[in-house]
């Protein structure tokens, strides 16, 4: 490989072979929970007035992932590329979200309903204590579908077209997001622009999740496309839907969030088993947006 691109594919080609072979780093080293402690030190410092809240969230939505940018930008130019693919990788997490997935799984194939719940405490926000076993299911496979483009997809295609400051800028919008975007007395004006940025970020890259969805869903793709079609608008987010909606019709299972929402509501209840189809839906996924980054990152010209 020439030495030009050795540099344009090699942090990325390193970064994913880290992600599959070694996971995350520890919590010590990660970037990511960097970024949540300072928004909590934000958020304890932030206004009580909800007009000034909202400048507040506003001003720390959008200087903090400039900030980051600038500085694994900076890191970018400055590092050999194996290092980069050092600081690549904790921008996404494909192991840790399939891992996460199968914990939940094994907990639930072998009756322990109340170690699914309490895995799947990792992966959603929602309260998990009464969920019984189907909506724990139902819940797991939204949340690999949902963040097959929080977790995997949007930060790769970041970083393939913007470098690494792409990457952590994504990740930086993407995290105030989780952290703050509630609709509750807290957060509604607080989290309120971070929330609709993410939303803006994912809308070409949830689509696209769905798009390769719909690809690797062998010959259910066209109950993945129809379902996509018919459900993915049905969640409050304009996004994650897209995702949830296909994993659903490829998996021939329903996903309900009570109270919320159902996608595929004719289909049957999920399980265990459905679960471990769908960590191989999504893993087929992402080798093929895994790839597709890969070669965007090959074509790029800087």
């Amino acid at each position: 490989m020439a030495t030009a691109q050795r540099t344009r594919v090699g942090p990325l080609t390193l970064a994913l072979l880290l992600d599959v072979v070694c996971g995350e780093p520890p919590a010590a080293l990660h970037p990511v929970v960097w970024m949540g402690r300072v928004l909590n030190w934000l958020d304890a410092r932030a206004p009580r007035p909800e007009p000034a809240r909202l400048l507040y969230g506003s001003v720390v939505a959008l200087v903090l992932p400039l900030a980051w940018a600038g500085l694994a930008g900076a890191l970018e130019r400055r590092l050999p590329w194996p290092l980069q693919a050092l600081l690549l990788k904790p921008a996404f997490a494909g192991r840790a979200l399939l891992d996460a997935g199968g914990r939940i799984e094994a907990a639930l194939d072998n009756d322990e309903l109340d170690a699914a719940r309490n895995e799947l405490r990792s992966l959603v926000s929602r309260p998990t204590a009464v969920l019984d076993r189907p909506l724990v299911a139902a819940a797991a496979i939204e949340s690999l579908a949902e963040n097959l483009v929080d977790s995997w997809l949007a930060p790769l295609l970041a970083y393939s077209v913007f470098g690494l400051g792409g990457a952590y800028a994504y990740r930086a919008v993407n995290t105030a997001d989780a952290m703050w975007g509630y609709r509750s007395v807290r957060y509604e004006r607080l989290g309120k622009t971070a929330a609709r940025l993410d939303d803006v970020l994912n809308v070409v890259p949830a689509r696209l999740g769905a798009l390769a969805l719909c690809c690797v869903a062998g010959h259910r793709w066209r109950a993945a496309l129809e379902t996509w079609r018919a459900d993915g608008s049905l969640t409050s987010s304009p996004n994650a839907g897209q995702t949830m909606a296909c994993a659903a019709g490829a998996l021939g299972v329903r996903l309900e969030k009570s109270g919320h929402y159902v996608l595929n509501a004719s289909a049957s209840q999920p399980n265990a088993e459905s679960i471990a189809r769908a960590r191989e839906l999504i893993t087929r996924a992402m080798w093929l947006t895994g790839g597709m980054s890969l070669l965007i990152r090959l074509m790029r010209h800087d």
